[in-house]
């Protein structure tokens, strides 16, 4: 259970007397996410603001750089990078070629980051600090300054860019029969978004605009996508967890909170899933080839396989009783051919069962613990250095290995590192569920006394918490909770909120 303590709050709270107000007289939501974010940030020990060191060393940068020697020179590719509606930090971009004998080659660019943020400045230090962007409603806090992470290291649309490429190719089947990593320039011909490109490759909307404008995108992508959906059968078979949780995005109105949207997995989501799984195995391999340590991201096997067992037995089906990922998914498989709209709340259940993943330190010559729910062995995280900070080690670890350099770290320096990545993720993993509790409650705060079907979502000594269907936010059992386990349905009724704190209360009806 990932929750941690959160003591029974006061009393329905809509928003301090102090809060931001907008011109018609109404609260400031965004304003006031915005400032709770910023708290929750200072409260985890996470810097929301660049320190002047940092904004210092950005001033000093130029517009341009002249482009490192010995590059290959990739520009004339059809590449594109697909992401969120909204997103600006362009990590990656992906291109397709096919090869004879029923082969393809993917292309995975990731932005050189390295390139302007280097070891020691002090922009590295603020995000080896954080270690990571931190997503909230109202505010995003940057691991880099925006003039980096979205403009100068950002793979951006119609720019000349340096890149870490990791080349692949695999067979009729699936099967990765070939790789190489190098640097490389390239230049992002569409910059595309999930929900258009899914609908899109579904044939339920039209082409993105520069897939309409240029075809030949659109046939590379096509290319790409029967190649990814092969990808996606091929771990599944293996063990790959199918999970697919619910993940309520807040929708502004100006600055008024309106709802929460739910942002399902779609066809373009996976896409970019398969392939950024597939180069963050290459590039784990290959630092090992060249007798390099790495940060590794595992999954170890799930400590309340017991209770997954009690789950499936609820649905007539059988687990073995330890740990077996193929067993699991083939389970999860069923339910959601049998039930596809309950499944988002049995994925929610077994991925509070299974636990959060975490960076270990790889050294050479050792065997990492692999990743339980990717069915994958060798994983690292590589594919989101303007995000990231892990993401940033492996690709100076990357390009001190692809020259012969020495270690760009020392092997306990990368331990330490390791344990520090990890607990600030779980830290901005915090931040951004309590200001999504805000929001949450935010909304909810007229409707005390109204009640709600639910899920248990976790259970503990620390508390017991349920997600309600509609709307999907998260709460407190507060009343009620006794003999419940994460998975078991009941109605609740909502009892208070807490805007601030991001508390919501219900108790069992």
């Amino acid at each position: 259970m990932n929750e941690s303590i959160q003591p029974k709050s006061a009393g329905p709270t809509h928003a301090n007397p102090g809060s931001p107000r907008t011109s018609t007289g109404h609260t400031n939501d965004r304003a006031l996410l915005a400032a709770i974010a910023r708290q929750a940030m200072v409260d985890r020990g996470l810097e929301p603001e660049f320190p002047a060191a940092a904004q210092a060393e950005l001033a000093a940068f130029t517009r341009t750089a002249a482009a490192p020697g010995n590059l290959r020179d990739l520009r004339d590719r059809p590449w594109v990078s697909i992401d969120n509606d909204d997103s600006r930090d362009l990590d990656q971009l992906t291109v397709a070629e096919s090869l004879d004998g029923r082969r393809t080659r993917i292309l995975v660019a990731v932005a050189d980051v390295d390139e302007r943020v280097r070891r020691g400045s002090a922009l590295d230090g603020h995000a080896a600090r954080n270690t990571t962007s931190v997503y909230t409603p109202a505010r995003i806090f940057p691991m880099l300054p925006e003039a980096l992470s979205t403009d100068l290291t950002s793979l951006n649309e119609d720019q000349d860019r340096v890149a870490v490429v990791v080349d692949m190719v695999f067979g009729s089947d699936g099967v990765l029969v070939g790789s190489d990593l190098y640097r490389a320039q390239v230049r992002n011909r569409g910059k595309l978004a999930y929900k258009s490109v899914a609908a899109w490759l579904d044939g339920v909307g039209p082409a993105p605009r520069r897939l309409a404008e240029t075809p030949t995108l659109g046939e590379n992508l096509r290319i790409q996508d029967v190649l990814a959906q092969q990808l996606v059968e091929r771990r599944h078979h293996l063990g790959a967890l199918s999970l697919e949780t619910i993940e309520p995005k807040a929708v502004f109105q100006g600055d008024a909170l309106v709802h929460l949207d739910l942002d399902p997995k779609n066809r373009a989501k996976q896409l970019i899933e398969e392939f950024m799984i597939a180069a963050n195995g290459v590039t784990a391999t290959y630092l090992a080839s060249k007798k390099f340590p790495s940060l590794r991201r595992v999954l170890k096997s799930p400590e309340r396989w017991s209770r997954i067992v009690e789950l499936a037995s609820g649905f007539g089906e059988k687990l073995p009783d330890q740990p077996d990922a193929a067993a699991l998914e083939a389970f999860l498989s069923r339910r959601r051919g049998a039930d596809p709209e309950g499944f988002p709340d049995l994925s929610l259940s077994v991925v509070k069962l299974v636990g959060r993943g975490e960076y270990v330190l790889d050294p050479p010559g050792c065997a990492a613990p692999g990743h339980f729910g990717l069915a994958v062995k060798n994983y690292t995280h590589s594919t989101a250095p303007n995000r990231r900070f892990p993401d940033l080690i492996t690709q100076r670890l990357l390009k001190a290995a692809m020259v012969g350099a020495p270690l760009p770290y020392s092997i306990p320096e990368l331990g330490e590192l390791a344990k520090h990545c990890t607990a600030r993720e779980d830290d901005a993993t915090k931040v951004e569920r309590q200001v999504r509790k805000s929001a949450a409650a935010l909304l909810l705060s007229s409707r005390i006394g109204e009640s709600f079907d639910a899920i248990i979502t976790g259970a503990s000594s620390k508390g017991t918490w349920v997600r309600t269907f509609l709307p999907a936010v998260e709460g407190r059992l507060a009343a009620g909770f006794v003999g419940l386990d994460v998975g078991d349905r009941v109605r609740v009724k909502l009892i208070q909120t807490d805007v601030q704190r991001g508390f919501i209360d219900f108790q069992r009806e």
